[in-house]
């Protein structure tokens, strides 16, 4: 496990976050939100909307954590609440299409700004194979974003196997089967990566992309890998790909956004989120801490344990 993985809170302090202590609520959210956003940010594809995802998300987490029946579970019930909050957000978005179909171009495109795959490359100094198995995620099926998100930190030792199967509701031989999958994917999407990256070019393969627009796409992956596949030239460009697995073993997950913790927990009102789901400011310590309205005692959903 790295060294990210061993900084989540251990039971004892989780116990004693249940128990109403405020500063190891704090580190109980502060330790969570590197791997929360790791998770919202990959599966949103860095869509504008990832840091009031992450929100909703630690909020549910403090709310719901008196409920948490295992506190040595902690770990994997945080990643199915976050996997929740992302099907919640992508349910929304859906919605949203239906209703105002012609606002698709604004919904579905990433912020460019914040472009997942591009912050990776940036803030983990990523080059030659890495970058380029960073940039081929840009070209994967929408439905394996949320699957991405988990196994590429399973693959940096974050989580394990066992902890994605349940944030997806999958038995572990159905997540190998829907990761083996993805991996062809991506295996593909790096050899057309290459291809379109390569100087000279294939004049085969501009001619293939004319009518491309160079916004990766799930269609045109399959499109430029067929004449990857079938050419000569652009097929030699791959022959030397090392294996995703070994690429992505030992890195460390992206670092947060310049201001984003400053949101947790401790801020001088409730945000809109906290509000949404029943907190009030508890008397005079409103300053500083809140806690949930009620108390639960039975887990509403994300798998209790």
């Amino acid at each position: 496990m790295s060294s990210a993985g061993r900084a989540l809170p251990d039971a004892g302090l989780v116990v004693a976050a249940r128990q109403g202590d405020q500063r190891a609520l704090d580190d109980v959210v502060a330790a969570s939100l590197p791997l929360v956003y790791n998770i919202v940010g990959r599966a949103l594809r860095g869509h504008a909307d990832v840091d009031d995802v992450v929100q909703e998300t630690l909020v549910r987490v403090i709310r719901y954590l008196p409920a948490l029946n295992d506190p040595a579970a902690y770990r994997s019930w945080l990643v199915a609440i976050a996997i929740r909050q992302v099907r919640d957000w992508e349910q929304r978005r859906r919605l949203a299409l239906n209703r105002d179909a012609g606002l698709d171009a604004i919904h579905n495109v990433p912020d460019p700004a914040s472009d997942f795959a591009g912050m990776t490359i940036l803030r983990l100094g990523l080059t030659d194979q890495r970058r380029e198995v960073a940039e081929a995620t840009r070209w994967l099926d929408p439905d394996d974003q949320e699957l991405l998100s988990l196994w590429w930190l399973e693959e940096t030792g974050e989580i394990t196997r066992t902890e994605v199967a349940d944030a997806l509701g999958l038995s572990p031989g159905h997540v190998a089967v829907r990761i083996h999958r993805m991996k062809e994917q991506i295996q593909s999407a790096r050899g057309v990566v290459r291809a379109l990256g390569a100087r000279p070019g294939c004049p085969d393969l501009r001619a293939v992309s004319g009518e491309w627009d160079g916004t990766p796409s799930p269609l045109w992956r399959k499109r430029l890998a067929r004449h990857v596949r079938d050419c000569a030239f652009c097929g030699r460009l791959g022959s030397t790909l090392l294996p995703i697995d070994r690429l992505l073993a030992g890195l460390p997950m992206l670092p947060l956004p310049a201001g984003l913790s400053a949101h947790f927990p401790s801020v001088a009102a409730p945000p809109a989120a906290a509000q949404a789901v029943g907190y009030h400011p508890p008397g005079p310590t409103a300053g500083r801490h809140w806690w949930p309205s009620g108390q639960t005692t039975s887990m509403e959903w994300a798998g209790s344990r």
